[in-house]
């Protein structure tokens, strides 16, 4: 069972990105605090769940967060400043959300940039170690994942149902095809023969 914070006793913010390696879409950022008594069996760093575990730990996270956010940064705005700078600027948008300031941010990975005057500290693999980037994962993911799944319907032949914007075969067969969309990410390398796993 993975610790609720990674300091108890303070509104501390965890905070996760989704969509980073994604062809098209926003990326997304959650940034959640967790009461210091939250547990459940199944949370965990998101990609190690199913999509259906996910969609049950969303409205449980969602309803007992002492606050949560998501921020997203457009497909536009990752092709001006970058997708490292669009990841942390979302994350920046997400904590902007937050109904409580926290009184600390951690963040899963190796790089952020500094919040206002609030601490922060990066953590790699921290959605697999601490339970509010656990709970912000889980909420970056499934929130994006509803978007893609909403753009399909406008533009089904990319696949975005299954793909949901990742660099499959299929979706970069699709952008062959048809070309891409203003959802595309246009400084991404979208014909790269270079294939992913996912």
């Amino acid at each position: 069972m993975l610790p609720t914070c990674y300091i108890s006793g303070r509104h501390e913010a965890g905070c996760d990105e989704a969509g980073r390696g994604c062809l098209a879409g926003a990326v997304y950022a959650a940034a959640v605090i967790l009461p210091d008594d939250f547990h459940h069996p199944l949370l965990n760093d998101s990609k190690q769940l199913t999509e259906s575990k996910r969609e049950k730990l969303r409205p449980i996270i969602e309803a007992e967060a002492v606050a949560w956010a998501v921020g997203t940064v457009s497909a536009q705005e990752i092709d001006e400043i970058n997708i490292l700078n669009a990841s942390i600027l979302a994350m920046h948008r997400a904590l902007d959300g937050l109904a409580v300031v926290p009184e600390a941010v951690i963040v899963d990975g190796n790089r952020f940039k500094p919040y206002g005057d609030i601490p922060w500290e990066t953590f790699v693999k921290g959605d697999g170690r601490f339970g509010n980037i656990a709970a912000a994962s889980i909420l970056a993911k499934t929130h994006r994942d509803e978007c893609m799944r909403s753009l399909h319907e406008k533009y089904p032949q990319y696949g975005w149902n299954v793909n949901k914007g990742y660099p499959t075969r299929a979706h970069r067969e699709a952008i062959e095809k048809y070309g891409t969309t203003p959802y595309h990410r246009l400084s991404f390398r979208l014909l790269d023969p270079q294939l992913t796993l996912f």
